[in-house]
């Protein structure tokens, strides 16, 4: 039973190494991402009149862990994949970054590209 649990661990720890290789160029992770961003779940889907504060400094972490172009684009790609998930207000989504003061210079949109974004 033991080994079992070993193995367990050992394969999902080659699996996030393979998505790390897979976006070697990327050093901002998905899990990152998703990490600094799932406070703002309740105010994107509606049920928050507003971001919370620990959604705000979400965005901040996020916005100063990607200052590279491969992080930005990576960043971009993640949240759109996270994004189909689930039904979302985009035009909330939207506002998050200047409601929380932070200039992030990119739309969040569905129609981003995100491998436009430098």
């Amino acid at each position: 039973m033991r080994t079992s649990t070993i193995w367990k661990v050992l394969v999902f720890a080659l699996a996030v190494q393979a998505a790390a290789i897979d976006g070697a160029e990327a050093a901002i992770s998905c899990s990152t991402v998703i990490s600094d961003l799932v406070p703002c779940l309740s105010y994107v889907t509606g049920s928050a009149a507003s971001p919370t504060a620990a959604c705000c400094n979400g965005v901040k972490a996020l916005n100063a862990a990607a200052q590279t172009t491969p992080d930005r684009q990576a960043a971009c790609k993640c949240i759109k994949s996270a994004a189909a998930s689930y039904h979302y207000n985009s035009a909330k989504a939207d506002k998050i970054p200047a409601l929380c003061g932070v200039n992030i210079g990119i739309p969040i949109s569905p129609s981003t590209t995100c491998d436009k974004i430098h």
